[in-house]
């Protein structure tokens, strides 16, 4: 894409909707908006309706975890406009606590993707018709992809015979993570490995 028109197409959305745009910026050939998350769907109704974006296509929602930060995640939604042959990436950062507004009065196609980001990373949404879970199972605890979240989890799922159901329960490890500090790969090498800090030195005799 002609980074021309991306800055043209960027500096139009800035001028149309300044109290919106926080800042627009072009990398990779990509053109991103950021916005304040309480302007979200003036925005995507602008990028939608006006003659010279049409960007009628929402497709994808997404986020990104920044644990550290005060606003924790990036809430980022890609757009495409097939007349224009040009996609745009909106993108505002939200705290833990605040709920987005739900876009799907203006695209239908944001329910499921929604209910997407509520399971993975928590990020509620307001007037959404039917905000649930979409990829976990019933029962399940935390959100996948927030980078706080253990790898094993927290519920297991597996199927007791007794009860002839599917059933939900507590992590259960059979062994504990350890350390293992192994000397080396080749361990019982009669010679220290190159680049192995580790090995133990090997003392040969005075043949003297």
């Amino acid at each position: 894409m002609d980074v021309t028109v991306l800055r043209e197409l960027g500096e139009q959305i800035e001028d149309a909707l300044p109290q919106a745009v926080t800042a627009v910026t072009i990398a990779h050939g990509e053109l991103t908006v950021c916005i304040h998350v309480s302007h979200l769907l003036a925005v995507l109704g602008y990028l939608r309706k006006d003659p010279n974006c049409r960007f009628s296509q929402l497709i994808d929602i997404t986020a990104a975890d920044y644990p550290g930060r005060g606003e924790r995640f990036d809430l980022i939604y890609h757009m495409l406009s097939v007349h224009q042959n040009q996609r745009v990436r909106v993108k505002m950062p939200i705290g833990e606590d605040v709920a987005a507004p739900s876009a799907v009065s203006l695209f239908p196609c944001a329910n499921w993707y929604e209910r997407e980001v509520f399971d993975m990373f928590g990020i509620a949404f307001t007037d959404h018709p039917d905000l649930r879970r979409l990829l976990t199972d019933y029962g399940f605890e935390g959100h996948p992809l927030r980078k706080d979240f253990p790898l094993t989890g927290f519920v297991q799922v597996r199927y007791d015979d007794e009860r002839k159901r599917v059933v939900n329960e507590p992590v259960q490890l059979t062994q504990e993570f350890r350390s293992f500090d192994f000397l080396s790969p080749w361990e019982g090498a009669e010679y220290p490995l190159p680049g192995d800090e580790k090995a133990t030195p090997i003392v040969t005799k005075d043949r003297r």
